[in-house]
């Protein structure tokens, strides 16, 4: 049984970050940097279990949807594609151990079907698994740069490329990226920092009756799991619903001129790099937007999910020690005076 999603409190801004990244794809994941024990894991495995089970086709190894055709699935799919077997499984949440190798992750040639039959089988891996769910990497700043690398890449391609040892595949690998980390123990390049969709800082509740309600909540729940549930299972399937309905409105929620126009004069007075900023930013405006229901995306939407998708776009000024949220919320504030 997983912590409810709605019983989580406080961390706002990580809430709604993976909230927009399970709702819009393209937001090429979540990178949540804070102190341990504020509730990161927690609040990915418990929105994977909010949303609602998925259909695959029974027995693929990549979580193939039956709806859709099959045409990149090794596993033979496409012969079965008239009529697949289904199954109902939960949305999956993989977990990426540090000491994970690249065969691990993307998978390999199955040695021992090799050696003992000399047949060529592909073993899929941690990305065929976390296909059509979640691939959550703790301490990514740990990581090896080439895995983060190729993650990043599969992630915006929603495609897994195999070729080696005389074995070529290619396989869908749609996730929701999602790495966490403490920066104390290291920083991302910033090449890579730039390549993540939203950046979250999460820190310690300061006030003492957050904390005390986190504490109280934690215990709850630990001391009869079913009950708490229970009790925010009615919140919980709101936000499920919400979600859904913004899944399916979000290709329909409109972005106007002027906000294109808001966005693009905020990165360049922020000097981000690239169009990546002004993309990212568009696209996570036009996703709370849906999940509040809008028929088009306002000023409100820009301005609440500008720090998420900016903040770790900034380059480092010598001249202004004032941290990148900081640089953020003034260039917000400057704008819209």
């Amino acid at each position: 049984m997983t912590f409810p999603f709605t019983a989580i409190v406080g961390q706002d801004e990580m809430l709604t970050a993976i909230i927009a990244a399970a709702i819009e794809p393209k937001l090429s994941g979540v990178l949540i940097f804070g102190d341990r024990g504020t509730g990161k894991s927690t609040a990915i495995r418990a929105l994977a279990a909010l949303l609602p089970p998925m259909q695959v086709v029974a027995g693929c190894p990549y979580n193939c949807d039956p709806a859709e055709n099959f045409a990149n699935c090794p596993a033979g799919c496409p012969a079965r594609s008239n009529t697949p077997h289904t199954a109902t499984v939960a949305v999956p949440v993989v977990d990426l151990p540090l000491g994970a190798t690249e065969d691990r992750l993307v998978g390999a040639l199955n040695l021992e079907r090799a050696l003992t039959a000399g047949e060529k089988v592909f073993e899929p891996g941690l990305l065929a698994r976390a296909n059509r769910g979640f691939l959550y990497i703790d301490e990514a700043n740990l990581l090896e740069d080439y895995l983060v690398d190729l993650l990043l890449d599969v992630a915006a391609s929603g495609e897994n490329v195999v070729e080696r040892e005389g074995i070529s595949i290619r396989h869908p690998a749609r996730f929701v990226l999602v790495g966490s980390g403490n920066p104390e123990e290291g920083e991302l390049r910033p090449q890579l920092l730039d390549r993540f969709g939203l950046s979250v800082e999460v820190s310690t509740p300061q006030d003492i009756p957050t904390r005390v309600d986190v504490v109280r909540r934690r215990d709850a729940y630990d001391q009869d799991p079913a009950a708490f549930t229970t009790g925010f299972a009615a919140a919980d399937a709101t936000i499920r619903e919400k979600i859904l309905a913004a899944r399916a409105g979000l290709r329909t929620t409109r972005v106007p001129d002027e906000i294109l126009t808001e966005a693009a004069t905020i990165c360049q007075s922020l000097g981000t790099d690239g169009l990546r900023g002004e993309l990212t930013l568009i696209r996570a405006a036009r996703a709370l937007a849906a999940l509040e229901g809008r028929a088009e995306v306002t000023s409100a939407e820009l301005r609440a999910v500008a720090p998420s998708a900016l903040r770790h776009r900034l380059r480092r000024d010598p001249l202004d020690e004032a941290g990148s949220t900081v640089r953020v919320d003034r260039a917000l504030q400057d704008y819209y005076a």
